[in-house]
């Protein structure tokens, strides 16, 4: 009875629940097999989106980035004139030794960048090389959500070093407000009720601000628009996670002088690529989290659309096309990929794969909102007027490549009865219009 039950429920987490709909279940079960879902689906995604490599990739490039990242919060704590505190805090999280030797590095990275003959070259390198970090941050988060297509270059260079500014400066904002908070407190200590609940939130402060940092990033460095119901969590939740790290991490830094007789100085770079390997597993776990949360309705029905016919794939094909003749004809605002699978029942990435291969045909493009520019629509590519469902599926027969090494002359009889089969097939679909079905 027990290995029948265990195999009911092995067989229902594997199938089952990813085949139920909304309308067959109550709202509490239904919030209950969300929470499932979710957690299976990230361990899942996570796994076969090779988060760990991915994290390896992102830990080489803060390697090389993190004396510029530093240097130009340095900078731009020193514009403020809170470099004094933004050193102590530094000091606070690592060894004397190694802030010595950083903060060493820092200053002779900020001299070499302005000044000598090299005036300027050094500023822009510092700039390239946290612009390329970045930009490996918003490739890996592109391909956790399936993103095609990276921001365009000027949206690059807007987005990216407005995150450069603002990052620093948050983090100098965010610590006068804990010395304000934390000298206006000892003038609180005869307030009994109040003192507590202000200390409470004094030091909830720094949870705060990483949690912010994290639900930001997982709403903002994405190409695509997501929702901050669907960030909110998986940001909290990898927030907390880091900061535990981060007190392991920092406690953990007098094993170091065990280590010291052995490597030496080199010791704290083990350890510096360890925390860094693990912080940027959390992060993309995160977003692993806050993908699959909100495109869960994606994943029913997932191995079917995996292994989808090539009928019911050029059916999906002509939904879709048709939809957004539709649509252009009446003139209404162009479809989003998220509103078409919505409105006509098609998993979400099934419905972005399609998209993708119209626009690799140019029977459609894309067009960006004017107040929301990640908010990505689709307009036809052909007059509506000659886009007909046999255009269509010639363009589906043609797609991709036909460059092989076989002699047709060969099989001229095959390849005749073949082209003359889609011939008769396709001019009898020429006389139906898409905009028309």
């Amino acid at each position: 009875m027990k290995k029948a039950t265990i195999r009911y429920w092995l067989q229902f987490l594997s199938n089952g629940i990813w085949r139920i709909t909304e309308d067959e279940v109550t709202p509490v079960q239904r919030r209950l097999y969300a929470c499932i879902k979710i957690i299976i689906l990230s361990v899942r995604q996570f796994l076969n989106d090779r988060v760990l490599v991915r994290a390896s990739a992102l830990t080489y490039s803060t390697l090389l980035s993190i004396i510029p990242i530093l240097a130009l919060l340095f900078a731009i704590a020193r514009g403020f004139g809170f470099d004094s505190f933004v050193e102590t805090m530094f000091r606070s999280n690592v060894t004397e030794e190694q802030a010595e030797l950083v903060i060493s590095w820092i200053n002779s990275y900020l001299e070499h960048a302005q000044s000598g003959i090299f005036i300027g070259v050094g500023l822009i390198m510092l700039l390239w090389t946290v612009y390329n970090l970045i930009d490996n941050i918003e490739l890996s988060f592109n391909t956790i959500w399936q993103v095609k297509y990276p921001r365009t270059m000027f949206r690059q260079i807007t987005d990216y070093f407005s995150m450069m500014l603002l990052f620093p400066i948050l983090i100098v904002v965010s610590g006068g407000l804990t010395i304000f908070m934390t000298t206006y407190l000892k003038e609180m200590e005869n307030f009994l009720l109040l003192a507590p609940v202000i200390k409470f939130f004094i030091r909830l402060i720094p949870y705060m601000l990483i949690w912010g940092m994290f639900i930001g990033m997982y709403v903002f460095i994405p190409n695509t628009k997501v929702r901050l119901s669907h960030a909110w969590f998986p940001g909290i939740l990898a927030g907390s996670a880091f900061q535990a790290f981060q007190y392991i991490y920092v406690n953990s830094q007098i094993w170091i002088s065990n280590y010291n007789a052995i490597y030496g100085s080199f010791a704290a770079i083990p350890m510096f690529l360890l925390w860094t390997q693990i912080s940027w597993t959390i992060c993309l776990f995160g977003a692993e989290m806050s993908y699959v949360s909100q495109n869960l309705a994606s994943f029913n029905f997932g191995k079917e659309t995996e292994n989808i016919s090539r009928r019911f794939h050029d059916f999906f094909c002509t939904i879709i096309l048709s939809a957004i003749c539709k649509r252009f004809e009446e003139g209404k605002s162009p479809y989003t990929a998220e509103r078409i699978s919505r409105e006509h029942k098609i998993p979400i990435r099934l419905t972005k794969r399609i998209l993708y291969e119209l626009q690799d045909m140019q029977l459609i493009y894309e067009t960006v909102n004017e107040r929301k520019e990640q908010d990505v629509s689709y307009i036809p590519g052909v007059d509506i007027n000659q886009l007909t469902v046999g255009m269509l599926l010639a363009k589906l027969d043609a797609n991709g490549s036909e460059d092989f090494k076989i002699d047709r002359n060969l099989y001229s009889d095959s390849w005749e009865a073949l082209i003359k089969a889609r011939e008769d097939f396709t001019r009898k679909n020429n006389l139906i219009l898409l905009k028309d079905l």
